[in-house]
């Protein structure tokens, strides 16, 4: 292995490592709902006060990462991906933290909505610095594997959590634990983690010639001449409503699978907490079959391989429809694990790949952050919103809902193949 090899294997180990433990910092609280919930219903709510609560805490929390994607994730690209995906991960440890000082409501939303702010940085920057060690040439490969880290570090975040809370340990702990994880790899990124390959000594990395910005000489910090050419790409916009739907569907398993499992099937918190982590398991085996097809199929296959997993996510979502309260045995947990095996192979296609290839070096960030925050203003309605639909429509009724979603993103998956047939790149 090259010199060059050797400190790009170490960038993406850094990076890897990095943004699976800001999902020990995101999983904890999905994990710990149920016990959280338990605590307020002895301070006197009710069961369904409860949930609601929390499902607006997650809406808030959802909004504050929307916002941040659209307005702080473009900031990369000003002064640097490292900053953003370091400065994001030290925020996160520390409203971590403070949420496990907080004794109510008040506290643990002030908490969560500064979590999810800090952390819409981070995967903005990781890509940011993808764009400075990487060529575009391998902007699949690589981003494919990265896209596995917050698959990884969700399932082993919530298995290990999972083990506490069948330990006897209350919520508290798992916080604790996933501040001290994203402490000791902040500080192993601190010390070894630099921005570009330049700053090695090694010649820049190709770009893209067909990103949207190959035939402007972009003034560096105008941020218009990085916007403009981004949002008047048709095949842009296009992306932007898949990562609305697909965010949708993914928030809503993130945050609900577990306390759907107690409530709905009557598991124990711990067990509900280790089985959550099929989601992200099947997840992270679909990134890596997506990956693989999309690069056998080329660019224009990207929209065949989101297609198909698309009605594989639907199918799997009008399933779960048909379980019935108590339901035992393998198949509710099989049927999890298809819709992430649909869901998010291709989910990860779309702030990252398709991203970097959007935005190139000079807009990387913007073009992630962008494709991102619209997500994530879909993912919104994951947290206060199916909490309602559960208490109003039952659990069949929030995943009829999720695979109408679900039947949209395959639609629009068609209507951007066949742009993409027609134009030989993206939106061109």
């Amino acid at each position: 292995m090259t010199q060059l090899g050797r400190q790009q294997t170490l960038v993406v180990a850094l990076l890897f490592a990095g943004y699976a433990s800001y999902y020990f910092c995101r999983s904890d609280l999905s994990v710990s709902m149920p016990m959280i919930a338990t605590e307020l219903q002895r301070g006197g709510m009710t069961s369904d006060a409860a949930m609601i609560r929390l499902g607006a805490i997650v809406s808030f929390g959802v909004m504050a990462y929307a916002l941040g994607k659209l307005f702080l994730g473009g900031l990369g690209d000003l002064w640097g991906g490292r900053t953003n995906f370091l400065g994001g991960l030290s925020g996160a440890i520390l409203f971590t933290l403070l949420f496990t000082l907080g004794g109510g409501l008040p506290i643990f939303t002030l908490a969560w909505i500064g979590n999810r702010l800090v952390q819409s940085m981070g995967w903005a920057g990781l890509v940011k610095v993808c764009s400075q060690w990487f060529s575009y040439k391998s902007y699949g490969t690589v981003v494919g594997i990265l896209s596995l880290s917050f698959l990884v570090g969700d399932a082993v975040a919530r298995g290990w959590m999972g083990w506490l809370i069948a330990q006897g340990y209350g919520w508290r702990p798992l916080f604790y634990l996933a501040a001290v994880v994203a402490g000791v790899v902040l500080a192993a990124n601190l010390m070894l983690l630099k921005e570009s390959r330049v700053a090695r000594g090694f010649s820049p990395p190709e770009v893209n010639p067909l990103n949207v910005f190959e035939q402007q000489a972009a003034r560096q910090g105008w941020m218009r001449t990085i916007l403009v050419p981004l949002l008047s790409n048709k095949g842009f916009l296009i992306v932007c409503f898949l990562s609305l739907c697909t965010t949708i569907v993914r928030e809503t398993f993130n945050t609900w699978t577990p306390t759907y499992l107690v409530r709905f099937f009557g598991y124990s918190e711990g067990a509900a907490a280790s089985m959550s982590s099929v989601f992200p398991a099947l997840g992270a085996v679909s990134v890596l079959v997506a990956g693989f097809a999309g690069d056998r199929l080329g660019a224009s296959g990207r929209p065949i391989v989101l297609f198909i997993g698309m009605v594989i996510t639907a199918i799997g979502l009008c399933l779960l429809t048909a379980l019935h309260t108590g339901t035992r045995g393998p198949l509710p947990i099989v049927l999890i694990g298809l819709v992430g095996f649909g869901l998010l192979g291709p989910y990860s296609y779309l702030a990252g790949a398709m991203a970097l290839d959007f935005g190139g070096k000079q807009g990387g960030a913007t073009s992630s952050g962008l494709i991102d925050g619209v997500g994530y203003l879909g993912g919104i309605l994951a947290g206060d919103s199916v909490a309602r639909w559960a208490v109003r429509f039952g659990w069949g009724g929030v995943f009829a809902i999720m695979a109408a979603v679900s039947a949209a993103a395959a639609f629009t998956s068609g209507l951007l193949f066949v742009q993409q047939r027609r134009r030989a790149s993206y939106g061109k």
